[in-house]
């Protein structure tokens, strides 16, 4: 007999989604306590979707769990973006690369383009140029490709709300996703692969320039 996944509670995912909202918005900062009485007084519900939900959380690297000091934001430190950026650097220009080579639809990429461009705030920047990043890599043509930088995707968006608020780089990087979304349009999946290689590449290089020379260099030696 075939399990069936349990769906999660409604009351568990709204406080999983919000709770992840925060942190990759930087309104909970890396280190900070997580404590279930606060947050189950926030959001008006009981101790248990909380606890759920950090326990999800826990599960996709966004909160660590400790005997001793509780529930925290993970800490965003080089050894994190080495491992976070690594499987993103081997794996996203791959993906999109497939995705223009099998003439897939990047309408998303393009609509969360112009969300970021219109965005009021650095949340709604920040979610809007992850929406653009999966835009790219989900039409891959490869499912498990894609669910693995799902995987990813919000440890890296960890890693960039921690980078931003040291030294914003929205205009270089918003140019750059203009590139990128204007080579794989003209069906250059060649030249969109490298774009975007170097856009995640001399991200990484600026937010963590010894992580970024590691990573380039582990890339000239394959």
């Amino acid at each position: 007999m075939t399990s069936v996944p349990t769906p999660i509670p409604s009351r568990t995912q709204f406080v999983l989604e919000e709770i992840k909202r925060r942190i990759l918005t930087g309104q909970l900062t890396p280190g900070q306590a997580l404590v279930e009485t606060e947050l189950a007084a926030q959001f008006g519900v009981s101790k248990t979707p909380v606890r759920e939900a950090l326990k999800t959380l826990a599960g996709t690297g966004l909160v660590v769990m400790s005997q001793y000091k509780g529930v925290t934001v993970r800490m965003v430190d080089a050894d994190m973006a080495r491992e976070v950026y690594d499987v993103r650097l081997l794996l996203e220009p791959e993906a999109l690369r497939r995705a223009v080579r099998r003439g897939a639809s990047l309408e998303a990429a393009r609509d969360a383009l112009t969300r970021a461009d219109g965005a009021t705030d650095t949340a709604e920047r920040s979610l809007a140029n992850r929406e653009f990043h999966r835009a790219l890599y989900l039409p891959c043509g490869n499912p498990l490709l894609g669910r693995m930088l799902d995987e990813v995707r919000d440890q890296a968006a960890l890693v960039s709300a921690v980078a931003w608020a040291a030294n914003p780089s929205w205009e270089r990087e918003a140019s750059e996703h203009e590139e990128i979304l204007r080579l794989a349009l003209a069906g250059d999946a060649d030249g969109a692969a490298r774009a975007l290689r170097a856009h995640i590449a001399s991200f990484v290089e600026r937010a963590f320039p010894a992580v970024g020379a590691e990573l380039q260099g582990e890339d000239g030696q394959a």
